[in-house]
């Protein structure tokens, strides 16, 4: 298990575009990926776990990867955060 805080960086958080983006990036994955927000848990290849999650610009999310692939899976959820998820 791999994890990292990172922060939403886009200025209008994880609504539907950006939660896709960030849904498809974990998809591509066998490991097992969530995230926490105010100790809530959400699972980043669920849209409908995205967008309960209620994520905002400027939030921290503790991503969590287990798996096989959890090295690479948590690099490419922390790089397209870090891009803007696709905005």
């Amino acid at each position: 298990m791999v994890s990292q805080t990172v922060t939403i960086r886009n200025t209008t958080g994880l609504h539907l575009n950006p939660a896709g983006v960030f849904c498809q990036t974990a998809m591509q994955f066998k490991s097992k990926i969530t995230f926490t927000i105010d100790e809530d848990e959400a699972n980043a290849k669920s849209v409908l776990s995205v967008l309960g999650a209620c994520v905002k610009a400027g939030d921290e999310l503790l991503l969590v990867c287990e798996g096989e692939d959890e090295e690479e899976a948590l690099k490419a959820m922390v790089e397209v955060i870090d891009n803007g998820l696709g905005e």
